[in-house]
């Protein structure tokens, strides 16, 4: 199919149409309204389940509903609907069942504004809700990417029986870049064993519960879900770099952070400044163990976010306490300019040529 001029969350919704999503539950919110407002035109189009629910609280567990009957189902908000949305994760994450949330995130604490941040990473990669969990998180850079993302986050979730994330800040949903759609896929009709679906037809009965009651059944049921993540983290994790192969000093970034870095990365290399890029798109699992590797011959390596400093924590326990982690960022809704990390990285690099 040939590429058209797509705006950030028209391009989300429609991927995730063409993914097959059979149903969709949310509340706006800037920056990602448009997200809402291409499914509340087009699912009803299709045949398909979308609904305005009263809250961000409702339209989570309207969700956890659908998702516990075996539907393919998503919703979408910004980081303070993500906060209102964490109790009826953390059922979804107990209940094992698959489901698929947007966070295109904005300013924060509190309302904050609704300029674009990456202020949710610990939200999403640390605290989506209560109990020992984490969803797997997705971080596009681009607007293509994400399309590509939508369509996995979805099998991911099926593939797991788990809450998928993708994590994008409020600048990739609100931006519009030539991409290319997937074809449109067939939805599925077939439930999976142990949806709710009810009992006719089979002898056995399916149960989906969050609830445990006592210490022992909940130890049990929790080894079984650290299980689970260990290998989600064994065979999900996805990463991308650049020039790192030569590298002595490396910019970690991921979403629009990213993509301003590479920038940077292009115009210092010609100075002879030999930085790479390395750019997760994974959140969780993080690429825990590429980073290591990379910090076995990299002297220093330098964290830019849009944030007062979240992912860093993940960098420096990935490349341990011998080397150097520095960092580049604020938050408020400021994008980093290319100078800025430039500027950041030569003096870095004057630090490490002096050491050398």
């Amino acid at each position: 199919m040939a590429k058209e001029l797509l705006k950030g969350n028209v391009a989300i919704a429609e991927a995730a149409i063409r993914a097959g999503c059979e149903a969709y539950f949310g509340y706006p919110i800037t920056p990602q309204t448009e997200i809402l407002e291409h499914l509340a035109k087009r699912m009803p189009e299709l045949g398909r389940v979308f609904l305005q629910a009263e809250s961000e609280v409702a339209a989570v567990n309207m969700v956890y509903g659908a998702a516990c009957a075996g539907a393919r189902v998503m919703t979408s908000s910004s980081s303070p609907g993500i906060s209102l949305m964490q109790e009826g994760i953390s059922y979804i994450a107990s209940s094992e069942v698959p489901a698929v949330f947007v966070d295109v995130m904005r300013g924060g604490p509190g309302l904050g504004n609704i300029q674009p941040t990456q202020s949710d990473y610990n939200q999403v990669t640390k605290t989506a809700g209560h109990g020992d969990f984490h969803p797997i998180v997705l971080a596009p850079a681009t607007i293509q990417e994400a399309i590509d993302l939508m369509a996995l986050s979805f099998d991911l979730a099926e593939k797991y029986r788990t809450l998928v994330f993708m994590a994008l800040d409020g600048a990739i949903g609100q931006m519009m870049e030539p991409a290319e759609l997937p074809p449109m896929q067939e939805v599925r009709r077939e439930r999976p064993s142990w949806a709710l679906t009810g009992k006719q037809g089979r002898d056995h009965k399916n149960i989906v519960t969050s609830l445990y009651l006592g210490a022992e059944p909940l130890t049990k049921f929790n080894a079984k879900l650290q299980a689970k993540l260990a290998e989600i983290e064994a065979n999900e994790i996805r990463y991308d770099e650049l020039l790192t192969d030569d590298a002595q000093l490396l910019i970690t970034a991921y979403g629009t952070a990213a993509r301003v870095a590479q920038t940077a990365v292009k115009r210092l290399r010609q100075e002879n400044i030999p930085v790479g890029l390395f750019r997760p798109i994974t959140l969780w699992p993080f690429p825990t163990e590429r980073l290591g590797q990379l910090a076995g011959r990299v002297p220093a390596f330098l964290s830019v976010e849009m944030n007062a400093g979240q992912m860093i924590h993940d960098v420096r326990e990935a490349v341990g306490r011998t080397v150097t982690v520095d960092f580049l960022g604020q938050p408020g809704g400021v994008i980093p300019l290319p100078e800025e990390i430039e500027d950041k990285v030569r003096q870095m690099w004057l630090k490490l040529e002096a050491v050398a």
